[in-house]
């Protein structure tokens, strides 16, 4: 689901109802959210694009809303990319490297500014045509964050949700005397499942980007999925990945984004002046960690 493999633990009398319930919310969120589904609710939006406004879900409303807030501040984060996406493709059997030309004329498409939102009315407009919206940035955090807020309403006691490189952790982790959740941190030189660290947490999401997870090898040449919405190619980056912690799972999915592509000294600089987030840092030479990132270890 989700173009991904997705683990739900949850400590609970009922938990067999509660992860029925996660289940089919899961799948609710992919028909509302997917820019990959071309039935799916955000997909009625991009197909409108330049013809006319769309009433949108509230859910969808505030996930385009918080995304274009981050889109107009951020030159790492824009949702608006998704011509650039769906021509790339990257992760997809049907990936290529598009011209020069085409991704100038893609780049085009892509300006955060031409998102009308109207709070009152609860529309969207893509005012141009070919544009896409594309929530990939946003969407699992997004969604890790609601399906929080049902287990609290249902009073569960503990929870892992791990939505394929998005992990977030609620209540006690029963089988740790000190009730903290262990969660792995990839090492990107080695196959999956092999970590470079060990975090102890609760309550809170652990969010890792890397441009080891997907790529196309094309003439001998490699080309990650993480593209920078500046240029249209793969974002140029020392980093091999990018894991950030911090309470709401969409915070670490927005700082993975906005800061994967700057210099690691930036990336420490902003982890370590910004409340909330604690981050990790894995390069080919080294792994470089937040002030309070040894609190978690």
């Amino acid at each position: 689901m989700m173009g991904t493999v997705i683990d739900l633990l949850v400590d609970h009398q009922e938990a067999e109802k509660i992860l029925d319930e996660l289940e089919k919310r899961l799948k609710l969120y992919e028909k509302r959210f997917s820019a990959n589904d071309p039935t799916s609710e955000l997909m009625v939006l991009n197909h409108n694009a330049g013809i006319k406004k769309v009433v949108l879900q509230p859910e969808l409303y505030e996930l385009i809303k918080l995304g274009k807030e981050n889109s107009l501040t951020s030159e790492q984060l824009n949702i608006a990319i998704g011509p650039l996406i769906q021509t790339w493709r990257i992760g997809f059997s049907d990936a290529k490297v598009p011209s020069d030309e085409v991704i100038k004329g893609l780049l085009a498409k892509t300006n955060p500014h031409n998102i009308q939102l109207d709070d009152q009315n609860q529309t969207a407009f893509l005012t141009e045509k070919g544009m896409l919206l594309d929530l990939g940035a946003l969407a699992k955090g997004f969604i890790a964050d609601l399906l929080v807020a049902y287990l609290k309403e249902e009073n569960v006691t503990g929870a892992l949700i791990n939505l394929g490189g998005n992990v977030v952790v609620f209540g006690t982790a029963r089988q740790h005397e000190d009730g903290l959740w262990r969660i792995g941190v990839q090492d990107p030189s080695k196959d999956r499942n092999q970590t470079r660290l060990i975090l102890k947490v609760t309550n809170q999401s652990v969010v890792t980007s890397g441009i080891y997870e997907r790529s196309l090898i094309k003439e001998n040449k490699r080309y990650h999925h993480i593209i920078d919405p500046k240029t249209g190619y793969p974002v140029k980056t020392e980093v091999l990945s990018l894991t950030i912690v911090s309470k709401k799972s969409v915070d670490g999915e927005i700082w993975t984004t906005r800061l994967f592509g700057l210099p690691t000294a930036e990336i420490i600089r902003t982890l370590n002046r910004t409340s909330g987030i604690e981050g990790i840092i894995i390069t080919t030479d080294e792994v470089i960690l937040s002030d309070g990132i040894r609190d978690l270890m």
